[in-house]
């Protein structure tokens, strides 16, 4: 069966957006068909404009196109990225999550692979509560969780997080790090295939 992959991200400084392109990477050179898209900024354009980061990054990703409930139908996987608020995901993601209402219930989001990725600005500041309270969302859909749990010795020498890969604000993307992610996209991959 052909994967057809929806990688969806949102990033107000770029972490997210790196994630979903490394994924991205893998998920190609493991047979996928990928569209990698970015779900809507909500914040005010002067709160984005006012901080340099978050402005340079919007400028950066001007070109990437936005998700759309199409995209969500098209697709037979799908991989998640955004960053934590509060031990939840970004209000950006939750947001376009919550315009999928009509496809959600025609079934077109069931029964699809699924897998999620996050970031905070410490090791503790809600990664594992983020990627359990999307999984959640993901279960009402009927998506099927492919977590990458412990099945690859990088899982370990990237901080150890079964649940999906995340990151820590400031850290460099090493190796080890890049082959977490590249391991939780083909491993996505890989299920969506046997699901056909």
């Amino acid at each position: 069966m052909s994967v057809r992959l929806a990688i969806l991200y949102y990033s107000t400084y770029g972490t997210n957006h790196r994630m979903a392109e490394i994924a991205a990477e893998a998920a190609r050179a493991a047979g996928a068909e990928v569209r990698l898209l970015k779900v809507p900024e909500t914040a005010p354009a002067e709160v984005v404009a006012g901080q340099e980061a978050w402005k340079a990054q919007a400028e950066r990703t001007a070109h990437v196109p936005h998700a759309t409930a199409a995209d969500m139908e098209w697709a037979n996987a799908y991989l998640i990225s955004a960053p934590t608020r509060f031990g939840v995901m970004a209000s950006q993601m939750r947001a376009f999550i919550d315009t999928l209402g009509g496809v959600w219930a025609k079934g077109a989001l069931a029964n699809k692979a699924i897998s999620a990725m996050s970031s905070a600005q410490n090791a503790h500041g809600g990664q594992e509560t983020t990627l359990l309270s999307f999984y959640a969302t993901a279960i009402h859909w009927g998506a099927i969780v492919v977590a990458p749990g412990f099945t690859d010795p990088s899982i370990f020498q990237a901080g150890g997080n079964p649940y999906g890969y995340s990151h820590t604000q400031g850290q460099e993307f090493t190796e080890e790090r890049k082959a977490a992610i590249a391991h939780q996209a083909r491993r996505l991959v890989e299920v969506a295939a046997k699901l056909g």
